[in-house]
């Protein structure tokens, strides 16, 4: 991460040649927001003195009590490599605070921010690699975006076959000259399908850059005549978009605390608590993580995405939970159900904290599950106890609303707005009349 002082930003502005700065930040539903301003107000940015009316963001607050202001993380400036190189335009995350200097509450960095200081309390740094996948579609002769796709490649396939490698290595480039390190990216399973993932970082570091890589994505796609959906399911029969969460913590030394050389599996016991706190709450969490009606059109079984709540540390990616093979200080555990339609900070912040109430209440996971559970029938995942993830968003609406854990999390100014509107979300889809409907029922009946 960088160490930026305000003087060293308005000299890199300067040098740069920066003419605009977008103050960003993220409202509860993950959607990427700012206020753009010119290098002439660079100063009373640094200074927190710039203003925005809060009313007029989803989820915030009312009318009368708009008044917000952006504090910017001095560390994220960073200048996007794709604008004109006269005139660049950077960028700088912001917190969201109150007229009074308190912190708002329905600022999602914030809640991540707070389970964070709950775990630097206890000892611990919370550390992060996602895997983004995401599609790449043709558009129309307007410039909207179609599900339409040429090419046909599959996993690893490369050019020619993979027809948008070279959308994808600019996208890799950008990010590297914004400073983002990218462990890898590769063509997926499903046609115009694709994967990015990011290096290990804290958890602020890397939702932070995970509002600006699903940003830089669209743009460069944009460019190329393309466009960019992280839509989890946006077309049946094939395999849809995930967001796997690779975690591990470590201590204030640096040393992993998932490690435990002389245990059969080489992890620890923080590591299995941790583990069993998140197979106890994943049920509360799943609507952070899998957040829209079509996040459970990819969490269904034929498709490599995760239904079962369960672990392994066999080469198995039937479960909720895997432990990838490598060990000592790559030790971690991956979690497979969430997407990239996530709220970063909410689904890292749900994560941490649950692993954290099994680490507090010295929680125990059920044994490991090495046999592929798709192949399982309904009753020998009964008798061994394998439950599964909510089958739609208002299943996990009605989990999430009964959930003091989740209360607790969030706040209760965020628990409130996002369970009003995704319910609002879900009764709309409720209403709707589906293709699949009028085909499968208007003739018979």
């Amino acid at each position: 991460m960088n160490k930026y002082s305000k003087e060293d930003i308005i000299r890199l502005v300067e040098e740069e040649d920066v003419e605009f700065i977008r103050l960003q930040f993220t409202d509860i539903f993950g959607m990427l927001k700012n206020v753009a301003i010119t290098s002439s107000q660079l100063e009373k940015a640094l200074d927190n003195r710039c203003m925005f009316d809060g009313s007029a963001i989803e989820g915030f607050v009312r009318i009368e009590e708009s008044d917000m202001y952006l504090h910017p993380d001095m560390n994220t400036f960073e200048i996007f490599p794709w604008r004109p190189q006269q005139g660049k335009v950077a960028r700088l995350v912001c917190d969201v605070y109150r007229p009074g200097g308190e912190p708002f509450e329905g600022d999602p960095r914030f809640v991540l921010k707070r389970v964070l200081k709950e775990a630097a309390d206890m000892g611990y740094t919370f550390l992060v690699g996602p895997e983004c996948e995401f599609f790449l579609f043709q558009t129309d002769e307007e410039g909207k975006p179609t599900t339409k796709t040429h090419e046909m490649a599959g996993y690893f396939d490369v050019g020619p076959i993979d027809m948008a490698e070279n959308v994808r290595r600019d996208i890799v480039l950008n990010l590297e000259e914004m400073g983002f390190e990218i462990q890898a990216s590769h063509h997926e399973i499903a046609p115009a399908q694709h994967e990015v993932d990011l290096q290990y970082a804290d958890a602020l570091t890397t939702a932070d850059n995970l509002m600006t890589f699903k940003m830089a994505v669209k743009t460069i796609a944009r460019r190329h005549g393309l466009h960019a959906t992280f839509m989890p399911k946006p077309l049946a029969g094939v395999n849809g978009s995930g967001m796997h969460i690779n975690m591990s913590l470590a201590d204030k030394e640096g040393r992993n605390r998932f490690v435990d050389e002389s245990d059969p599996l080489g992890l620890s016991r923080e590591a299995y608590h941790f583990m069993a706190g998140i197979l106890k709450h994943i049920k509360e969490i799943t609507v952070l993580t899998n957040p829209l009606v079509n996040s459970y059109k990819r969490l269904v079984p034929g498709y490599d995405a995760p239904i079962y709540i369960a672990w392994s540390a066999a080469s198995n990616r039937s479960p909720l939970i895997r432990i990838p093979s490598s060990r000592g200080s790559s030790t971690r555990m991956e979690l497979r159900c969430p997407d990239t339609a996530a709220n970063p900070y909410l689904a890292l912040a749900a994560c941490l904290a649950a692993g954290l109430d099994g680490i507090r209440q010295k929680m125990e996971p059920p044994a490991s599950v090495d046999d592929n559970i798709y192949d399982m029938t309904g009753e020998e995942r009964r008798q061994r106890g394998i439950e599964w993830l909510p089958e739609t968003l208002g299943e996990a609406l009605e989990i999430y609303e009964k959930s003091e854990f989740v209360k607790k999390l969030l706040g209760r100014h965020i628990f409130c707005k996002y369970l009003e509107a995704k319910e609002a979300e879900w009764k709309k889809f409720r209403a709707e009349v589906t293709d699949w409907e009028v085909e499968e029922y208007l003739y018979k009946f």
